[in-house]
C-alpha cells in the first residue's frame, strides 16, 4: 500500500478546513485566514498549496463532493434492481449523513459563485452530469428513454431545490422529510413500481 506524501495530507486538510469554514461563514466570509486558523497553519502555507481563495475554492467544491461521491458508489454497489439504483442516488444525496443544515449553507454559497467563476460552473457541470448518469443507469430498465431523462432531470432537479431550501435555512426541512418527498415523486413518475409501496 502506497504512503500518502505530506503534500497531499496537508492539501486535503486546508480543503477540509475551507470547508468548514465555508458551512460557518459561506462563501463571502470565508478568507484565506479564516481557513488558515482552522486548519491550525498560516496564511502563507495556504497559498503554498493554493494558488488563490478561487483555487481553494475550486478544491474545497471537489472535496465537498468527494465523500457523496463515495457514498454514491457504495450504495450503487449495492443495488440489486433497476429502482435501488435510482433509490441509491436519492438516498446518498439527501440521507441524514450529509442533508444538514451547516453542509446545506456551505453548498450553497459555493453555487451562488458559479455563474461568477468558470471553473467552479465547470465542476457543477460535472457533477449534475454524474447524477444525471448515475439516475438513467436504473430509469433507463423502468422506463421508456424519453420519460427517463424527463424522470432524471426531475429527480436531480428536487434534489437541488431540496438543498436549496436547506442552505437558506428552512426549518421545516430534515433528511426524513426530503427523502419522503423523493419517494412520493417517485410515485407518480414509476407508477408500476412495486418497491414503492
Amino acid at each position: 500500500m502506497a504512503l500518502a506524501k505530506i503534500r497531499d495530507i496537508r492539501r486535503q486538510e486546508l480543503r477540509r478546513a475551507a470547508v468548514v469554514v465555508m458551512q460557518r461563514e459561506g462563501v463571502p466570509g470565508t478568507t484565506l485566514e479564516k481557513v488558515a486558523q482552522e486548519a491550525g497553519a498560516s496564511k502563507g502555507i495556504v497559498l503554498h498549496y493554493f494558488r488563490n481563495k478561487k483555487h481553494l475554492f475550486e478544491e474545497a467544491m471537489r472535496e465537498a463532493n468527494s465523500d457523496l461521491r463515495e457514498h454514491v458508489v457504495k450504495k450503487l454497489n449495492a443495488a440489486n434492481t433497476p429502482f435501488e439504483r435510482v433509490w441509491a442516488v436519492i438516498e446518498a444525496n439527501l440521507g441524514e449523513h450529509i442533508y444538514k443544515p451547516p453542509q446545506g449553507h456551505a453548498w450553497l454559497s459555493l453555487c451562488a459563485e458559479v455563474p461568477r467563476e468558470p471553473q467552479l460552473a465547470r465542476l457543477q457541470k460535472v457533477f449534475h452530469s454524474r447524477m444525471h448518469s448515475n439516475l438513467m443507469s436504473g430509469l433507463l430498465l423502468l422506463l421508456p428513454k424519453q420519460e427517463a431523462q424527463e424522470a432524471a432531470l426531475s429527480i436531480s432537479a428536487l434534489i437541488d431545490g431540496l438543498w436549496v431550501r436547506l442552505g437558506i435555512g428552512d426549518q421545516a426541512l430534515n433528511s426524513a422529510i426530503a427523502l419522503k418527498l423523493a419517494r412520493d415523486f417517485l410515485k407518480g413518475a414509476l407508477p408500476n413500481e412495486t418497491s414503492l409501496t
